[in-house]
């Protein structure tokens, strides 16, 4: 174990996290490539009387994966992929990103779901639940774990499955870090690529609406091959861009078949019916296609997101003008669509609730100045104003910031939460993690 302190060449490097709004001074970083340095940096936090926060990814929107003042225990030197395709399983270790992933499985025309953004940390992402462009034909992330190794509060590594430790196998669907330190995970992995029809379709601003309204009735009808998602954002200054989009709000449909890229072809073409200007979408490597809307670090950002059973076209109005009036131009409106897979899970198999829901919209404001903070952030709050009545009540808590227990138990529903702290109990009694969407053991 290394540890890093603030008079360290790299401390400044290795506190920052992916949203550069977080500025926090921890007392160390541990940074941990084994078990056993989990172990011994959870001791030296007790010692020293220090609060836990674990980095893997550092994608936290909220900044869980840093404290002030406290210890972080940094995984990312656990950094191994091991791929075996006989049995179509991976396992990794909890510093491993999604690029790192798909690019090994990609190897062997193999995948699971996985981030949208290659540098989100596979641990929080699973940990959290997991949403991605596969999730309609293979479930969440975590739908596809096969165990988890983690190393509880009291520094005790414990393995769960579904033979071994099941009840905290369940809280680790969607639960968060709440129960200890994963250090490794096994996915079962699906045949896909490495080559697949995906890519991005663009439209004007001012076909939004039309736009927003066909998508919505094509996805309620779409194969759950169709992973897709619709965004509103700024042209950017790209060659494939025409010059006159540059610079403007444009409506855009990120979109990937998992299948055979000839069923492919066809799968898409309900999307190229809507006349994109900028049409992007055809055969590319799977692994490509995950880096596709990956932003840079160093911006201030500020999530949130929703769950909704239907989107009427009054709905469909808040969210398109919401999309045209963003605080940012690096601000991005969100529309996936759920269902297929995720929603055939039983509502009691993981702890997320509402699995049901039709659709997610997921606010996404990204700004440079801290001067713009109390605009974007504004922006974000008063689209959840104005499109709270047509929600169902749920979230997903990865797509959030910290916005209280509320919002957390409303992501569970009041059984699974009662569950989850009867397993936070036993495994975490003095909520020594409590740096992440906290389930309190009360």
């Amino acid at each position: 174990m290394e540890i890093i302190d603030p008079a360290h060449a790299r401390y400044d490097e290795l506190r920052a996290v992916f949203n550069a709004g977080i500025d926090r001074r921890p007392a160390a970083i541990a940074r941990c490539a084994t078990p056993d340095d989990v172990t011994e940096a959870l001791r030296l936090a007790r010692d020293r009387g220090w609060a836990v926060a674990v980095r893997a990814g550092g994608h936290s929107v909220a900044g869980f994966s840093v404290n002030d003042g406290g210890l972080v225990v940094d995984v990312r030197p656990m950094d191994t992929v091991q791929v075996d395709p006989d049995a179509r399983t991976v396992t990794v270790g909890a510093g491993v990103t999604w690029g790192g992933l798909d690019r090994a499985t990609q190897e062997h025309g193999l995948a699971t779901t996985g981030g949208r953004v290659s540098t989100t940390g596979v641990a929080g992402l699973t940990l959290g639940g997991g949403s991605g462009w596969l999730e309609r034909s293979y479930g969440l992330t975590c739908d596809s774990l096969r165990s988890i190794d983690l190393v509880t509060a009291a520094g005790d590594r414990v393995t769960a499955s579904a033979t071994e430790e099941p009840e905290l196998f369940w809280a680790l669907h969607g639960g968060g870090g709440n129960f200890g330190v994963a250090t490794s995970f096994t996915f079962d992995l699906h045949p896909l690529g490495p080559t697949v029809v995906a890519g991005l379709a663009l439209w004007p601003g001012n076909a939004a609406r039309d736009l927003a309204l066909a998508y919505r009735d094509l996805m309620e009808a779409a194969p759950d091959a169709l992973g897709t998602a619709l965004v509103f954002l700024t042209g950017p200054p790209e060659p494939f861009v025409p010059e006159h989009l540059q610079g403007t709000t444009v409506a855009a449909i990120a979109a990937l078949w998992a299948g055979d890229v000839d069923e492919g072809t066809e799968g898409v073409r309900p999307l190229r019916e809507l006349r994109p200007e900028v049409d992007l979408i055809g055969p590319m490597p799977y692994a490509d296609f995950q880096c596709l809307i990956d932003d840079p670090p160093g911006m201030h950002q500020y999530w949130s997101g929703d769950y909704h059973d239907a989107l009427p076209d009054d709905a469909l109005d808040v969210f398109v003008k919401y999309g045209a009036d963003r605080a940012s131009p690096l601000t991005q409106q969100l529309l996936a669509p759920w269902g297929g897979a995720v929603a055939r899970v039983p509502e009691d198999a993981t702890p997320l609730a509402h699995r049901s829901a039709r659709w997610v919209t997921h606010p996404f404001a990204t700004w440079e100045d801290p001067a713009d903070t109390d605009a974007n952030v504004d922006w974000v709050r008063s689209f959840r104003q104005d499109i709270a009545r047509y929600t169902n009540g749920g979230t997903y808590l990865n797509f959030i910031g910290d916005e209280g227990q509320g919002r957390i138990r409303a992501a569970f529903g009041e059984s699974n939460y009662a569950r989850l702290r009867e397993v936070k109990r036993r495994f975490d009694p003095e909520n020594v993690f409590r740096g992440n969407q906290n389930i309190s053991p009360g």
